[in-house]
């Protein structure tokens, strides 16, 4: 009895010690994306869209802690820039022909830590992760904040995004909902919001662009 006993309660303290490591390996932050078509919009003008807009995109993630392929990413951001040639609508990019990506690093980032954020960042995003056609590392400084739900990201001279959260002024038709899903694999929550700034003017994907105003971002938290 008393040798189950001690195997009991060393199997409980295993499974405590195992539950301590997963929880501390999680990563989580704060993520941001905007895209070039209305996101928080009504049918009538998400259809008017379709196949002519929304076929670029940022996405964002700030690491606040945790680790990745067994490193260490607290404090780090990472963005990918996605041209696709169709809408990045219901089936994110899954029925593009072509998707083409490029990858900006935090270049705080040791060398571990750069490979371990880029396959981070192509893991998290599916299939727009899939056909990386430049990576570079660049200052990044992104920001959220929780209690009025204004985002700020800002990579090298190539990203600008500001955004707020959108606002019952915001409606055009009174039937706007977060009508397509946010492009990240998963997120924890999130919210439709407004963006004040949102451009990229890098190389690469063939595409620069620019759409201050629209109705076309999402504010989120993550756990992986």
């Amino acid at each position: 009895m008393k040798v189950h006993g001690l195997l009991i309660a060393a199997s409980a303290i295993v499974g405590l010690c195992v539950c301590s490591l997963t929880a501390s390996a999680a990563v989580n932050g704060v993520y941001l994306e905007t895209r070039t078509c209305q996101v928080y919009t009504g049918p009538c003008f998400a259809n008017g869209e379709t196949g002519l807009a929304g076929k670029d995109a940022i996405l964002a993630w700030g690491i606040e802690k945790g680790e990745f392929d067994g490193v260490d990413l607290s404090g780090l951001n990472v963005v990918i820039v996605v041209r696709s040639s169709e809408t990045l609508g219901f089936q994110k990019a899954e029925d593009s022909k072509e998707v083409k990506s490029i990858v900006l690093v935090d270049d705080r980032a040791t060398s571990a830590q750069r490979e371990a954020l880029i396959n981070f960042a192509r893991r998290q995003s599916g299939k727009i992760g899939q056909n990386v056609v430049r990576v570079d590392d660049a200052p990044i400084q992104m920001s959220l904040e929780l209690s009025d739900l204004t985002a700020n990201l800002k990579a090298g001279k190539e990203v600008a995004v500001s955004t707020r959260k959108a606002k019952p002024g915001d409606c055009i038709c009174s039937n706007e909902v977060a009508y397509y899903p946010p492009l990240a694999e998963k997120l924890d929550n999130f919210v439709p919001g407004v963006t004040v700034e949102g451009r990229f003017n890098g190389r690469g994907l063939g595409s620069r662009w620019s759409t201050p105003g629209a109705r076309s971002a999402y504010m989120g938290l993550f756990t992986y």
